[in-house]
């Protein structure tokens, strides 16, 4: 049985748990606040320690926010702040994650293979279907998304940092902190609006909402944005960290 120990990396906590082959955790998630300042170095120790405290496994899956090519970080919005996300960038932080790559390094200090993988890709990963058009947005302290297309991962687009409405970005206007100043019947009305805004962009055959806010999305708007649209269980974020690997094989088969 081949087990994996998945890392679900967010700007307010870091959650994991140990996996076997079909998904279910053999273990009970743990979670720890995310530290900041956090360089890379003190991201591996986090996750070195968390992982520590789980049984071992065979391999490393981690998702983490931000832009993610082949396990080395393009950009990331929260970890390179001073105190957390809103919070001054630092710009030496901006230096050490900009290029860093963190499959290697991670694999390295686990001595384990590692997938590295923006953390709405894997939070897909655990469900997606598998057929047609499907985009998963994940609702936290910012905006996620992850687009497959026939169960295989698209290339990741930074859809958080595009304008929604007057220079303002899909992760300023529907994060966490909007939430809590509009509380959360007007939030879940921007949430549908949102929906609606981004129907034409993509026409996918399901949209799958998830994350730890889409629990609080009213169910009178989420009854108006249509059958097509789904809210999943934040657990996704650990589950998918078995499927992930699946899913990148085959896109990587599909390349070649």
């Amino acid at each position: 049985m081949v087990t994996t120990l998945a890392i679900d990396c967010g700007g307010g906590g870091i959650k994991a748990s140990v996996l076997d082959e079909a998904g279910t955790m053999r273990a009970r998630p743990l979670r720890v606040p995310t530290p900041y300042p956090l360089p890379p170095a003190l991201f591996v120790k986090t996750l070195l320690d968390l992982g520590g405290r789980l049984p071992a496994a065979d391999r490393l899956t981690v998702g983490m926010p931000g832009m993610i090519r082949h396990g080395v970080v393009v950009a990331t919005p929260h970890y390179v702040t001073r105190s957390g996300p809103r919070s001054k960038v630092d710009p030496a932080l901006v230096a050490e994650w900009s290029g860093y790559d963190a499959r290697t390094a991670l694999a390295e200090a686990f001595g384990v293979p590692a997938l590295v993988l923006n953390d709405a890709e894997v939070h897909g990963a655990g469900v997606v279907a598998g057929t047609g058009c499907e985009l998963v947005l994940t609702l936290g302290t910012g905006l996620g998304s992850a687009l497959f297309d026939g169960g295989l991962l698209a290339p990741h687009l930074e859809l958080s940092h595009a304008p929604v409405r007057w220079g303002t970005t899909y992760d300023t206007y529907v994060g966490e902190p909007e939430r809590r100043r509009l509380g959360d019947a007007f939030w879940s009305r921007r949430i549908r609006q949102v929906v609606d805004g981004l129907r034409p962009v993509f026409r996918w055959d399901r949209l799958y909402l998830g994350g730890g806010n889409s629990r609080l999305i009213r169910p009178e708007q989420l009854a108006r944005m249509g059958d097509d649209v789904v809210v999943v269980p934040n657990t996704a974020g650990i589950v998918g960290g078995v499927r992930a690997w699946e899913l990148v094989a085959g896109r990587h088969g599909a390349a070649t």
